[in-house]
């Protein structure tokens, strides 16, 4: 059944921000731009790579997959953090080679949603083929939402991790009741923000041009007139990380099979921790995260559109 997009009502309490956040002049008339590291909690060195950044004191939002199983030690980082809004990464798939995980609620809860071995399935075009229930996702998402507000940090926003969460009217009207239902957020997809934010991630950027792309963009194309989100993969170098095959992206393993994706996500840390980039902060543009955006909004109704 074909559905609005429409986010429901939300009532939002008012963010109090500390530390760096606080410092931050909100008034400046610089472009502001909001850095979203996603699959934090996803393995150790993706936990580490967050740490770092969390250390400098900048400002960004954590997309955290509380379904994966390294989730807890990313809750024990992000408590020493308030400088990082923190938002829930709604997982449904599993993606990597020989390194999986399957839902919070367990393989029988949602049969609908999981492969013969009970983990979730490895890429997009599998979970749309999988004949998954609505309620059991409901169920799910639900489980993984309640995991996160039951580990003592404060959940802003909600996202869906490869834009799943978001991909049809009934998925999207589901997230969007889910936000509703526990006065959340939600961050922007490629496709579809609720914030007016525009949408630009580096995923997709060659490692030779990774660096040299995103500081072009934050220096020289953020809008001044609307929130600027980039969606940021991070990692630090580990056996771990350079083990991990991507079931659903060739450009992330190279033509003999070996895995890019650890090689990807140090370049984007780098980048992040640049000398190049640190100095642009509060010269070039405003950093702020979704807590921030968020504060002092008394949100009633608000409309998902286009991102241009």
């Amino acid at each position: 059944m074909e559905k609005t997009f429409m986010l429901f009502v939300f009532m939002l309490g008012v963010f109090s921000l500390t530390g760096t956040v606080s410092a931050q002049n909100t008034n400046s008339g610089l472009p502001q731009l909001l850095l979203r590291l996603d699959d934090i909690g996803m393995n150790h060195s993706v936990n580490m790579a967050v740490e770092k950044m969390a250390e400098t004191g900048m400002p960004f939002s954590a997309s955290v997959q509380f379904a994966c199983p390294w989730y807890q030690e990313a809750v024990e980082i992000l408590k020493k953090h308030p400088n990082v809004s923190v938002g829930v990464h709604l997982t449904l798939t599993s993606e990597w080679k020989n390194y999986r995980w399957g839902p919070v609620t367990g393989r029988t809860a949602v049969p609908s949603l999981v492969d013969t071995v009970g983990y979730f399935p490895q890429s997009t075009r599998a979970f749309g083929k999988s004949g998954y229930k609505l309620d059991e996702v409901e169920k799910e998402l639900s489980a993984q939402i309640e995991r996160a507000l039951g580990s003592g940090l404060k959940i802003t926003y909600i996202d869906p991790h490869m834009g799943i969460a978001l991909s049809t009217p009934e998925l999207r009207a589901l997230t969007e009741k889910l936000a509703h239902k526990y006065k959340l957020a939600i961050s922007t997809l490629s496709s579809v923000t609720y914030f007016g934010e525009t949408y630009k991630e580096m995923w997709g950027e060659p490692v030779a041009t990774k660096k040299v792309a995103f500081l072009d963009y934050v220096t020289n194309h953020l809008n001044p007139n609307r929130p600027n989100l980039v969606v940021i993969h991070t990692a630090t170098p580990s056996p771990e990380m350079d083990a991990l095959f991507d079931m659903n992206s060739k450009m992330m393993n190279d033509s003999d099979g070996k895995p890019l994706t650890s090689i990807h996500r140090q370049t984007e840390l780098n980048m992040l921790l640049s000398p190049e980039f640190r100095s642009m902060v509060g010269k070039n543009f405003q950093l702020i995260n979704y807590q921030q955006l968020l504060s002092g909004k008394d949100i009633s109704v608000l409309k998902a559109s286009t991102v241009e």
